[in-house]
Order: structure tokens, then C-alpha cells, then sequence
């Protein structure tokens, strides 16, 4: 890894690292209101049978519990697409867009190994994304306390929350940057990523709401997401263990393929 090469990576996205940190304080500062302003009125409704029940437990997340709005918040399409700006586009353009513009071959012509590049990227997009998680946790937090609910919830957690949201995401980032490395253009680099964490969504949010369909769950990344689990203190390590999996594939894809690929001149 490239110390100077990350540090100007960071220089360069601090104001778009800033805008969406504060996008996402403010989104996590929501649900917890929500909660503690309709909460009961959403639980009378499913108790009622007015509402199915699979619409007020959205992708493991729901709207009359502390835990259940703060992992309804993670889930939420709001929040994953504020975190997808550097998990997705950051990534998937971080090298293909410099090959686009004709520029990757300037920086490998300096005393920088192709690998030392992939791996500075890559530690670029985890702490973003690192940073923008705990930006979200900060709002969910904030929300809490706001309406005067926060002694619901458990501190203890939230590290473990945070741990499993930067691993996720930084799956996606893993993936966006292998693709980022095998095309020499953006557009295909960012069709790939943005189409499987797509793709992964609708599985998850379809075996939400369709119980003849929870079979396809497992095959979605976001399923091994369970903010509710584990904020009510519940952890499973083998959800630890798929998302780091991916990562270490994606991985090791990339620092085999990048330094064997012929980065031709663009046109």
C-alpha cells in the first residue's frame, strides 16, 4: 500500500466524503422519531391485521421498536444508495475511469507497484465507507436521544453493527474495484457492480415480503445483515464470516488479474 497515494485518494473526496456523512446523519436521525412518534399506531395496525405483516418488518427491520426502525434505516434504499457513492461509484471508477481518461498509465509510470495501487484503492474505499457507516450510527443515535428513547437502546451493539454494515458495503466496494481492474472502460465496470448489488436487493427485498420466497434470501448479500439481531444482542458470526469471504475473493481476484492485464492505449 502507497501511503501518499491514500492520503491524496482521501484529499481528493474529502467534500463528497463530507456531504454524505452529513446526508446520512440526518437520515439515521429519522427513523428513531418516527418510531417513537408512531410507533404504536403502526403496531395497532399490524395487530389489527389492517397491514400485513410483512410490510411493517421490511428487510429485517420495522417500525415499532427501537432496534427494528434503526435496522429499517440500514436497510432502507436511502441509505444504501448515500453509501453506494463510494462502495459503488468510487470504486468501479477508481481504476476503469482512470483508464477511460487515459491516466492510470501516469500514475503506474511513478515508483508504484500495480498492486501497491489496487490495495491503497481498496483501503480508500473501506475507510469511506467506514466513516459514512459511522455517520449513519451518529444519526441513528442523535435520533434517539432527540426523541427520548436512546435508554433503548444498547451501546454495547453498536460496534458490532457498525463491524457488520463496513463489511458489507466493503463487500460491494471489493467487488466494484475487481471490476474496476478488469475493464478499461467505466460503463461496464459500474453496469457490473450496480447490477449485482441490484440484483442482491431485490432477492432480499422479494423474500421479505413474499414468504414463498425467503429461499432466495441467502443468496443476497444484504441478508447477512441483521442490524435488529444484533442490537438486540444477538450476533451471528457466520454472517461475519459470507461477508469476509467475498471480500478475500474479490480480492484476490484482483491482485492476480491487474498485474497480468495489458492496459492498452485508450481510444
Amino acid at each position: 500500500m502507497n501511503g501518499a497515494l491514500l492520503r491524496h485518494t482521501l484529499r481528493l473526496q474529502r467534500t463528497k466524503l463530507a456531504i454524505v456523512s452529513i446526508a446520512l446523519t440526518v437520515w439515521g436521525f429519522l427513523p428513531p422519531v418516527i418510531y417513537a412518534r408512531f410507533g404504536s399506531q403502526f403496531k395497532a395496525l399490524m395487530e389489527s391485521g389492517i397491514m400485513p405483516e410483512q410490510f411493517v418488518r421490511f428487510g429485517g427491520g420495522d417500525v415499532f421498536s427501537l432496534s427494528g426502525s434503526i435496522a429499517l434505516g440500514f436497510i432502507h434504499p436511502i441509505a444504501i444508495i448515500l453509501t453506494s457513492v463510494f462502495a459503488v461509484g468510487f470504486s468501479a471508477s477508481a481504476v476503469a475511469g482512470e483508464r477511460q481518461r487515459g491516466t492510470l498509465e501516469v500514475a503506474l509510470a511513478r515508483p508504484i507497484s500495480r498492486r501497491a495501487l489496487y490495495l491503497s484503492l481498496l483501503a480508500a474505499s473501506f475507510g469511506f465507507i467506514a466513516i459514512s457507516i459511522a455517520a449513519l450510527l451518529a444519526g441513528s443515535v442523535s435520533g434517539a436521544t432527540f426523541a427520548g428513547v436512546v435508554k433503548e437502546l444498547a451501546f454495547r451493539n453498536l460496534p458490532l453493527l457498525w463491524l457488520n454494515s463496513v463489511l458489507l458495503f466493503g463487500a460491494f466496494a471489493a467487488i466494484a474495484l475487481a471490476a474496476s481492474i478488469s475493464f478499461d472502460r467505466l460503463t461496464p465496470a459500474l453496469g457490473v457492480t450496480l447490477g449485482i448489488v441490484i440484483a442482491m436487493y431485490v432477492l432480499e427485498v422479494l423474500g421479505s415480503l413474499w414468504p414463498a420466497a425467503e429461499m432466495v434470501q441467502p443468496y443476497s448479500l444484504f441478508h447477512y445483515l441483521k442490524a435488529k439481531a444484533i442490537l438486540t444482542g444477538f450476533v451471528a458470526p457466520f454472517d461475519m464470516v459470507v461477508l469476509s469471504s467475498v471480500i478475500l475473493i474479490a480480492m484476490v481476484w484482483a491482485l492476480v488479474v491487474f498485474p497480468r492485464r495489458d492496459l492498452a492505449a485508450p481510444s
